[in-house]
Order: C-alpha cells, then sequence, then structure tokens
C-alpha cells in the first residue's frame, strides 16, 4: 500500500499544493512545540498522504482529531471545497519497539519524496524533517 501512495498517482492530490503542505507541516509543528501534545521526531507531507513519527504526550483522540480537524478544515476553505471530508477517517498507528525500528522508520519517513521520485535527496524536500520545513526534532 505504502508503494502505491509513494507513486502519488492516485486519490486527492490537494498535499501537493505548496500552500495546503505548508499548513499540514505548520500544524504538525505546532503539536510538538505549541501544544505539546507529541514529540515529533519526523514527518513528510506526500502528494496523496502524510507520515509521521511522534511520541504521544496526550491521548491520540485530543492530538490527531483535532490536528486533523485544523488542517482538514483550513484545506477545505482554500480549496473551496465547503462540506468536504479532506482526510479519510482512518488511520494506520504503529508502535515502535526498539531504537533500531525506530531508526528505521524515520529513514523510511524521510526518504520517502526520494523513492518517489520527487526528488534526489531528503534535503531537497520542503515539505519533511529531513528537508528545508523543520529545524528541529
Amino acid at each position: 500500500m505504502d508503494r502505491l501512495l509513494d507513486k502519488g498517482a492516485s486519490g486527492p492530490l490537494y498535499l501537493r499544493r505548496p500552500d495546503i503542505a505548508e499548513l499540514v507541516v505548520e500544524a504538525l509543528i505546532d503539536s510538538d512545540r505549541r501544544f505539546q501534545r507529541c514529540a515529533l521526531h519526523a514527518f513528510v507531507v506526500m502528494p496523496n498522504h502524510v507520515h509521521v513519527l511522534a511520541t504521544q504526550l496526550a491521548p491520540l483522540a485530543e492530538w490527531l482529531g483535532p490536528l486533523k480537524g485544523y488542517t482538514g478544515h483550513r484545506a477545505n476553505r482554500v480549496l473551496g471545497l465547503g462540506g468536504h471530508s479532506f482526510w479519510q477517517n482512518e488511520s494506520y498507528d504503529h508502535l515502535v519497539r526498539n531504537e533500531e525500528e525506530f531508526l528505521r522508520i524515520r529513514r523510511y519517513i524521510e526518504w520517502n519524496p526520494v523513492r518517489a521520485g520527487l526528488v534526489e535527496r531528503p534535503e531537497e524536500f520542503g515539505w519533511s524533517s529531513g528537508g528545508a520545513a523543520w529545524k528541529g526534532g
């Protein structure tokens, strides 16, 4: 499934718009720094999906729900899609069991734009913890 998503050839591609991608990045960073709902370790906003590696500091419903609600509302307003569900209802959660797995997932996330053929190096992608979008973590 990840390989299909990574090609960015299916589903809505709203996240490829710089203004939409930027608002998602800002909300992710705010979840960490401003609201302290998570400790953000890695992220990437791909054209049709988002990957996040974070330690939750608040219950998921108090972190992911508001994040998706806020970004979905703002994105729909920018796109002129009132009443449209921006995000899918489900999300894929995975418990990281050890440091080796943590590093593997972080690398997967930050190299996602490279594997998808969007850039040649992670630091060239503007909406990723591996790129210029985030100085931290």
